[in-house]
């Protein structure tokens, strides 16, 4: 157990583990960038070349590039057990 987990256990709470959906879309590489100019290939969103857990996961089966050159958009998981009466 971690410093955070004993600190919510002895509070009498129980930590919640939130989960984020990631997901990469279009390709942000500068194939021009050594001449100076600027060019994107319009790769629209990443596609896992391999399974995940092997090094070709990180490459895009269309652009070729890694996965870190495609723009990345986080969805944060909505805490809906709340309600409010209006």
């Amino acid at each position: 157990m971690g410093p955070q987990q004993d600190r919510s256990m002895a509070n009498g709470t129980a930590s919640r583990k939130e989960t984020k959906v990631v997901h990469y879309r279009e390709c942000q590489r500068n194939h021009a960038a050594s001449i100076g100019g600027y060019a994107v290939d319009g790769c629209r969103e990443f596609m896992a070349s391999g399974a995940e857990g092997t090094a070709a996961a990180l490459l895009c089966a269309a652009c070729q590039c890694h996965r870190s050159f495609h723009r990345r958009e986080v969805e944060a998981d909505c805490d809906c057990s709340s309600t409010t009466s209006g």
